[in-house]
């Protein structure tokens, strides 16, 4: 699976994290200092190069290319700034969070520093060590709320976010002049845009090949101005999710929906190749869709479900970890605080020099130069204002219960509300196993 899908799915899905499944040790020989250090799935071993610290830092495989040289890079210049650490950047590939990465945090000798997505099973286990002396309010006021929310458990901040992603509403701009159509502004504009962009050798819209039960499972009922786990409680059973999801149906049911693509929503080829007017994708497409359409195209988030509602976009990415279990838990926190707090060279690199992403420091965001203008400048400001994210406490089992309620009632016309209704009641389940109650 390519690494976008991967990333977007995660972003947009908190419950993709799988069980664990310990794979065979495969260890890679790096050598340092004269000394031999065996590292990779698992067990990275400690070393010393002379009397130098060594951390090691585990990446997930990213897709774009140039992302590893350039996170081997970032470790190397931590070197120069502080001579006494060197840093293992550790590319792990596989299913990182699903087996690799909680496989080596059950034992002693897991990454120093690793990326991922909190959770309080996480915390529980003691897996995931404090960073709330990094956080001075000056830091807490250069990161979104919804940055910090993401990774707060019990109060605490667990986690640095690394990567912002999010999803847009690109749209063909020539295509819906040709049919007098504009861009829609709630859920019945986009039904009636669907239609009316509908050719049949091109369709109107792509969701997925599922009809956006994927993708559009939370974003639905956040345009509705539902939510789903507040304070520890579930609360998206309500009508406003109810009316989101039938929505979702009455846009299948049109016929205008582009289903089997060869690719899937986080790929832009569908829209690229004119197979539909207006897709549903990442921020991160925007540069192939520029490449393939010029200024042909226009953003916007998810439009409102109506009146009552407000636009809406996932907000994803990836966050730094320290492991406590580590021998050197307070250099594994200054070096996460120098390449992911101040040095904002890296994290502008980082976010746009290989994919495209928000950095997630707000000023480091507003000083990027292809964030500045055109739709680019626009999907910041839809991410800042509609930016929506899920809480640590959401699992995947939470997911799943959802994802079969959405389901049923798209392809088997079940009742709304009583699908949202018993998903509700599977989550609180779940949500009652992980607080411990």
């Amino acid at each position: 699976m390519s690494n976008k899908r991967r990333r977007d799915a995660d972003a947009e899905n908190y419950w993709s994290r799988a069980h664990m499944d310990r794979r065979s040790l495969i260890k890679t020989v790096v050598v340092a200092g004269g000394a031999v250090v065996f590292s990779g799935y698992g067990t990275p071993t400690r070393a010393t190069a002379q009397d130098k610290i060594r951390l090691t830092q585990w990446y997930h495989q990213y897709g774009e290319e140039g992302t590893q040289q350039a996170a081997q890079r970032y470790a190397e210049e931590y070197t120069k700034v502080n001579p006494n650490v060197e840093v293992e950047m550790v590319w792990q590939p596989g299913d990182y969070e699903g087996a690799e990465l909680p496989a080596a945090l059950l034992t002693d000798e897991g990454p120093d520093v690793y990326e991922g997505h909190p959770t309080v099973a996480m915390v529980k286990a003691g897996q995931i060590e404090p960073l709330d002396d990094l956080f001075t309010e000056e830091v807490k006021q250069d990161f979104h709320p919804n940055n910090l929310a993401v990774n707060t458990i019990d109060g605490k901040i667990y986690a640095v976010k690394m990567i912002d992603d999010m999803g847009l509403l690109y749209y063909r701009k020539s295509l819906l002049e040709e049919k007098g159509v504009t861009p829609p502004t709630n859920m019945d504009e986009l039904i009636a845009a669907s239609k009316a962009l509908d050719t049949g050798r091109v369709k109107g819209l792509f969701l997925g090949n599922d009809g956006g039960i994927s993708a559009l499972l939370t974003i639905a009922p956040w345009s509705a101005g539902a939510d789903f786990l507040v304070d520890n409680k579930i609360v998206f059973n309500d009508p406003k999710t109810v009316a989101a999801y039938q929505k979702v149906k009455e846009l299948n049911d049109s016929g205008s929906l582009l289903i089997g693509s060869p690719t899937d929503w986080w790929d832009p080829s569908a829209f690229n190749q004119g197979l539909s007017a207006m897709q549903w994708t990442g921020l991160w497409a925007m540069p192939g869709i520029t490449e393939a359409l010029g200024d042909d195209f226009g953003v916007t988030a998810w439009p409102a479900l109506n009146a009552e509602g407000a636009p809406a976009t996932f907000w994803g990415g990836w966050s730094e970890m320290v492991n406590p279990k580590s021998q050197y838990v307070a250099e594994a926190k200054a070096f996460v605080k120098w390449l992911w707090i101040e040095n904002t060279a890296a994290q502008q690199d980082w976010s746009l020099s290989y994919g495209f992403h928000v950095p997630p420091r707000i000023s480091a965001a507003a000083a990027a130069e292809p964030l500045k203008t055109g739709p680019a400048s626009e999907a910041v400001k839809f991410l800042s204002d509609h930016g929506k994210i899920l809480p640590p406490t959401w699992t995947a089992a939470m997911g799943t219960a959802l994802t079969t309620a959405l389901s049923n009632i798209v392809k088997n016309g079940a009742d709304p509300a009583t699908e949202v209704q018993t998903a509700a009641a599977a989550c609180e389940a779940e949500l009652a196993q992980v607080l411990g109650s």
